[in-house]
């Protein structure tokens, strides 16, 4: 049994948990019996869930492990997972999900959950085995090409079909590869001034508006991953206004950094850590993001957690790698970007990366709210902590921060998986 003392639930007045057999036992004040753990005051929240981690095993175990993913997703406040399926090989088959679940399960810093892919080898041309992965032990709900974009009408209409038999969902990395071809950054007038070669938003607007329609042509599920222009937001909020099944994504990065960064940053221009898919945009882009989130046409915050060696990182910005590590410095940019602008508070960032996330990826016992007789998934945060980033503490194999020696508000003081503590004064268990 474990008494956690004075906490704010959802930001609220001074409380106690009672933690007893993996559940919340009881809350209220003066609570005492078994081990005592000081709360300090902390915000406390449900566990956070990730709709899209890239854990990159198998295959890649060089910039990231299922172990070393999910100490870092512990370090970061998240009791739960989706790995994407663009590892090596891939994970298209109930073989390979079933064993990143089983890696998950013996390493337990937090839930995986196994994201399947849309098509075989990821390669766009046939669908993968949507039912064996959906009827595996790992329980796939999931299933996303991640990485690429399912761009062929035809077989997305039938991927969206296929998934209604489980109650699947389809997530979609939406990028046309006709208008990104050699694509290096957000197109507009930095891409210009540097010569580099422009990603145009309406490159990932018209696959949101094509899946939108198709989605609702069949009734199926459809979630778009990493939202990142002010025209897809509209698109995504003219489908909802339809009643259509559509969810959406944003990621942190997305809600705080532009494109002027890879013209004009602390480490200079043209430094690939800024280098990511979708790419950065422009302020505007910021903005529409951040009141999307708000007012719920965009769902959740997702991290797109994307471990990279520092060979494919530190190199011509032509040959480097895309993507950025996000797990750990997930819920301080969120805090910078959304609740220090009071565009949400503590219960909003909870339905945001916790209670929505874990609806619609289909996960019981996650996401669910602090009160008695529900699992002891807890997140503690210090939100009046400063931390200087520094990727030489994180728990990630790898160090590809855009946030390398800034100084970002709050701190993920413990996390408890099923009443068991992963992380405590802010180190792992």
């Amino acid at each position: 049994m474990i008494v956690v003392k004075n906490v704010r639930i959802l930001g609220g007045e001074p409380a106690d948990i009672r933690i007893d057999q993996g559940v919340i036992a009881e809350i209220g004040q003066g609570l005492s019996g078994g081990e005592e753990i000081d709360g300090g005051g902390a915000v406390a929240l449900p566990g956070l869930v990730d709709l899209h981690t890239h854990l990159r095993e198998p295959g890649r175990e060089d910039a990231e492990t299922v172990q070393t993913g999910t100490r870092s997703a512990a370090r970061g406040g998240y009791t739960a997972v989706h790995a994407m399926a663009n590892t090596s090989p891939v994970a298209d088959t109930a073989g390979v999900v079933e064993q990143v679940w089983r890696l998950g399960r013996e390493f337990g810093h937090c839930d995986v959950h196994p994201v399947g892919a849309v098509t075989v080898g990821l390669e766009g041309r046939q669908l993968a085995e949507l039912g064996a992965m959906a009827d595996s032990a790992a329980r796939v709900r999931v299933f996303s090409d991640d990485g690429r974009c399912v761009d062929d009408a035809v077989l997305m209409r039938r991927a969206l079909e296929y998934v209604k038999a489980f109650d699947g969902v389809v997530a979609q990395h939406a990028q046309e590869p006709r208008l990104t071809q050699g694509a290096q950054m957000n197109e507009g007038v930095v891409s210009g001034r540097l010569g580099l070669t422009g990603w145009p938003a309406v490159a990932e607007e018209a696959i949101i508006a094509r899946d939108c329609l198709l989605a609702a042509h069949v009734g199926s599920r459809l979630h778009v991953c990493h939202v990142s222009t002010a025209g897809s937001v509209e698109i995504i909020r003219w489908a909802k206004s339809k009643g259509w099944d559509v969810t959406a994504e944003v990621t942190p990065h997305h809600l705080l950094l532009t494109d002027d960064l890879v013209e004009d940053s602390p480490v200079g221009a043209y430094n690939p850590i800024y280098k990511v898919n979708p790419p950065l945009r422009t302020r505007a882009d910021v903005e529409a993001l951040r009141a999307a989130l708000a007012d719920g046409t965009i769902d959740i915050v997702a991290t797109d957690h994307a471990p990279h060696p520092v060979e494919d990182k530190e190199t011509e910005w032509s040959a480097a790698a895309m993507g950025m590590v996000g797990l750990e410095t997930a819920l301080s940019v969120v805090q910078e970007a959304m609740v220090e602008t009071g565009l949400l508070d503590w219960a909003g960032v909870a339905q945001r990366m916790s209670a929505v996330p874990a609806r619609i990826g289909r996960l019981s016992g996650q996401g669910q709210p602090l009160e008695e007789g529900a699992p002891a998934n807890i997140t503690l945060y210090d939100p009046s902590a400063r931390t200087e980033v520094d990727p030489s503490a994180f728990a990630s194999k790898s160090r590809n921060t855009p946030y390398e020696g800034m100084t970002l508000p709050g701190r993920v003081v413990a996390t408890f998986l099923r009443g068991r503590p992963t992380v405590l004064e802010g180190k792992l268990v």
